[in-house]
């Protein structure tokens, strides 16, 4: 461990508890390290907060600072750990590196302190599916797999499992990729699944958000592979720049290695051999835009060293991930999907054209600063949307508005404020073999804790119809 690494004995401040897990896994991380003081702030109280402190009050060196933010906790310490949903501009993270206070996060520490080969996710969308399909065939290849930023695990709760695995799937926001230019790293297999409009309700631009997403490969050297989509004109772009090994995914053929889609079969081309190793048919997860990411997964897992008849064989047995278009139930003589990940319009879209079968579409909620135009022309135009129930927020407003726009005003069945009223809405307008779909396009804050909560409401209220 670098000295810089090194937590024994030192001042450590965790800027964010929060609710969810994940400054409760650094803090947890901290005291078995030793850390000597270890300072928790957090601008919400303790009653809010009440679930998380349960956890770390009773930890050696722990000091609870909570409903305030103290200066001294920025300037007097030797590090700060920031919550990823910080932004860099806080003025308590301006105060720490005036003092030349360094400032990390979960993940720039996981890449200082991992010796093994790390293969990193990102996208706009499709991350969680992709980073599950590569540790899945990973795994039908024999190799020991640790899933880091899947799901809701702390990423510093897994730190000690390091030593126990072949190779590290981690799957990485913006916020915790522009940790990584502190310390220099990208992970040896970039995987890069698509880009749009997202997250300008935290960023300035579109060009601000690419940059921190542009760190997947920012610091990688000529011994590492980066995965890119050939569809997207600014991955495009970025493989231009790039010192790594390039390898594309794309429907059709593009120029170079990659994996793409010729007459219904999964084409890979290695120099000037190409392989036919699978057929779309083999694909198991359902939804079109799919079929990307799991070439993605395939790439990477090709990347990495597995072979065509392992990857065959694991295409066969990957099923897809939770809150991503699942399959919940049958009930009411309707299907039921959860695809509450959802959280953008053009995911939504996708969520949508999945299904060639009408469907009353569950969406809308909080809004990221995005455009819902085009979100609304789909609900407003596609004959298999019968109806949609819209989740009170910010993000509804502008969709109401974009579906009458587009003369979808009959699709309207209602804004609701709960799951339990959205169900039962949604209920008395579905007909036998319809489906129900949960793909809100928008953020869940306000009505849920997060993604996770509303899908898994949903979940459960569905299952006691």
């Amino acid at each position: 461990m670098t000295d810089q690494f090194s937590f024994a004995g030192k001042r450590v401040t965790v800027f964010g508890l929060g609710v969810s897990g994940g400054g409760v896994g650094t803090v947890e991380f901290l005291a078995r390290q030793g850390a000597a003081d270890i300072r928790v702030t957090d601008a919400k109280h303790a009653h809010e907060l009440a679930e998380s402190v349960a956890k770390i009050e009773h930890l050696p060196g722990v000091r609870l600072f909570l409903g305030e933010h103290r200066k001294a906790d920025f300037t007097e310490v030797d590090m700060v750990i920031k919550n990823p949903r910080i932004p860099w501009t806080n003025e308590y993270i301006q105060m720490a590196r005036e003092a030349n206070v360094p400032v990390e996060m979960d993940s720039s520490i996981f890449f200082a302190l991992c010796d093994k080969p790390i293969i990193g996710v990102t996208g706009t969308k499709g991350k969680t599916t992709t980073a599950s399909a590569i540790a899945h065939l990973l795994r039908v290849a024999g190799k020991r797999v640790l899933e880091v930023g899947i799901g809701e695990t702390p990423v510093l709760s897994l730190v000690e499992k390091i030593s126990e695995c072949d190779v590290v799937v981690f799957e990485l926001s913006s916020w915790r990729l522009s940790a990584l230019a502190s310390v220099r790293k990208s992970p040896h297999i970039a995987v890069f699944t698509n880009f749009y409009p997202d997250h300008l309700n935290y960023y300035s631009s579109m060009e601000e958000y690419f940059t921190d997403k542009a760190n997947i490969v920012r610091f990688q050297n000529a011994d590492n592979v980066f995965v890119y989509n050939a569809e997207s004109p600014e991955l495009v772009r970025e493989a231009g720049r790039v010192l790594s090994r390039k390898i594309f995914f794309a429907r059709d053929d593009c120029e170079g290695d990659g994996v793409f889609v010729r007459e219904g079969d999964l084409v890979c081309r290695e120099g000037k051999t190409d392989s036919v190793f699978a057929t779309l048919a083999d694909i198991r997860v359902p939804g079109k835009h799919n079929v990307g990411n799991m070439m993605s997964a395939i790439a990477a897992a090709r990347a990495f060293g597995v072979g065509f008849e392992s990857i065959a064989k694991g295409l066969l047995s990957f099923s897809g991930v939770p809150h991503r278009l699942e399959f919940v139930v049958e009930k009411k003589n309707a299907l039921w999907y959860n695809d509450s990940a959802a959280t953008i319009p053009d995911a939504a879209i996708a969520g949508i054209r999945s299904f060639e079968t009408s469907l009353v579409l569950l969406a809308g909620g909080s809004d990221k600063n995005l455009d819902f135009d085009e979100l609304g022309k789909t609900i407003a135009e596609a004959w298999n949307v019968k109806g949609v129930v819209l989740f009170s927020g910010d993000a509804t407003e502008k969709l109401i508005a974009a579906i009458r726009a587009h003369g979808g005003e009959s699709k309207i069945l209602g804004t609701v404020s709960s799951m339990n009223e959205a169900i039962t809405l949604a209920t008395s307008h579905i007909e036998p073999k319809d489906i129900v779909l949960l793909s809100p396009g928008a953020a869940s804050f306000g009505l849920f804790q997060n993604e996770f909560d509303r899908g898994n409401q949903f979940r459960e209220m569905v299952g006691g119809l």
